[in-house]
């Protein structure tokens, strides 16, 4: 395999500022930590089994339509509640204290659908590494049909891209897990190619626990409860468009929009900020808060934080944010929030200003 040389960043005095905040949120954490730490293992148990007790109600009781499809519903917004307040923070390590025991509990996404080895590979290598780097993160970079970095490859139906992407969002969990992560797998020009040789076992795995996600939810329903293969298909989809509505809201909105910075290397491989400044710059917060935002959505809104402080809880991020506030008022850093709404907004624009390209035609030939 060809050597890669990452991208790298660049050195400030913020970062000597940036430590003493580091030094701020250990002990703010240590001083919740008792009162929180309930809660934190309390989400460990209760989402997998309420995941759990929703499937087992729709083999006792899906020969109502009702059941169902409520049932396929729930296990959608599940799977979303559970990747936010248990997958996410266990794939960084902060959930239990034993580094093995959070490795082994990311192996409940395999289990929904998701290949738990590649996205821990694009999430923690790619996406936290270099949030909104062409070429760099995995978590932006999707697929050709849509154009979200301002100097990706232009293509002349991207200039449509504002109009029919939003028509297909709802796909989106279909992609990942029935396409992208056989891509990522089998074709070694995909960005993830560029850090790592994925492992053999790896292959055995994917095919191990797609079957397997197939098999729980689309035959093992139509075996027990003798209905057709239509309904079941139905509710799978169902399952998946419902996740995939209420995974993008969470998604789209830190990153992908017109007020985040995509930055560039220069010809040297260097990026124009510290790590630090260039979180702030390609991340923002969602200023919509409430207890059901915290509690079941994993604190999405408080993202910022996040991407600075990745081994942290979310369950800290609120008290986390609200340091973070002080010191960018202190010392003038560009930390940005919108609501959901303006954030989606935001979202959509930068799909429509970089479906217009100049020159489109020549750079496409």
């Amino acid at each position: 395999m060809e050597k890669v040389t990452k991208p790298r960043y660049a050195k400030s005095g913020d970062d000597v500022i940036f430590q003493q905040l580091r030094q701020d949120v250990s002990v703010l954490v240590q001083q919740l930590q008792s009162k929180r730490r309930g809660s934190i293992l309390l989400k460990a148990v209760l989402f997998p089994a309420l995941y759990l007790f929703v499937y087992l109600a729709i083999l006792a009781y899906g020969e109502h339509p009702f059941i169902f499809y409520s049932g396929y519903f729930l296990l959608g917004v599940l799977l979303v509640m559970i990747f936010l307040n248990i997958i996410h923070d266990a794939v960084h390590g902060s959930i239990f204290n034993r580094k093995k025991l959070n490795q082994y509990y990311v192996h409940l996404f395999d289990l929904m659908g998701a290949n738990s080895y590649v996205w821990r590979q694009r999430h923690i290598r790619f996406h936290h590494n270099y949030p909104n780097v062409n070429g760099w993160d995995t978590d932006i970079e999707q697929s050709g049909m849509a154009r979200i970095f301002p100097n990706g490859n232009a293509l002349h139906i991207h200039r449509y891209q504002h109009i029919y992407l939003p028509l297909l969002y709802p796909l989106y969990l279909f992609n990942w897990l029935l396409v992208r992560d056989f891509k990522d797998f089998f074709n070694k020009k995909r960005t993830i190619w560029k850090l790592i040789t994925i492992p053999r076992i790896e292959y055995v795995k994917l095919f191990a626990f797609k079957a397997f996600f197939l098999f729980y939810l689309i035959v093992a329903p139509w075996f027990v409860l003798h209905v057709s293969w239509l309904m079941v298909i139905a509710g799978f989809v169902l399952m998946l468009f419902t996740a995939s509505l209420f995974s993008l809201m969470v998604l789209l909105s830190p990153h992908a929009n017109d007020s985040s910075e995509f930055p560039l290397p220069n010809e040297e491989n260097s990026l124009p900020y510290n790590w630090m400044m260039h979180m702030l710059y390609t991340t923002n917060d969602v200023t919509h808060d409430n207890w059901f935002v915290r509690f079941f959505m994993g604190c999405f809104n408080y993202h910022v934080v996040h991407h600075l402080f990745p081994n942290v809880n979310h369950i800290y991020y609120p008290e986390v944010t609200e340091l973070l506030k002080e010191y960018a008022k202190m010392y003038n850093w560009p930390y940005r929030q919108y609501s959901l709404a303006v954030s989606l907004r935001k979202h959509y624009r930068l799909l429509k200003e970089n479906g217009v390209t100049e020159n489109i035609f020549d750079e496409t030939m």
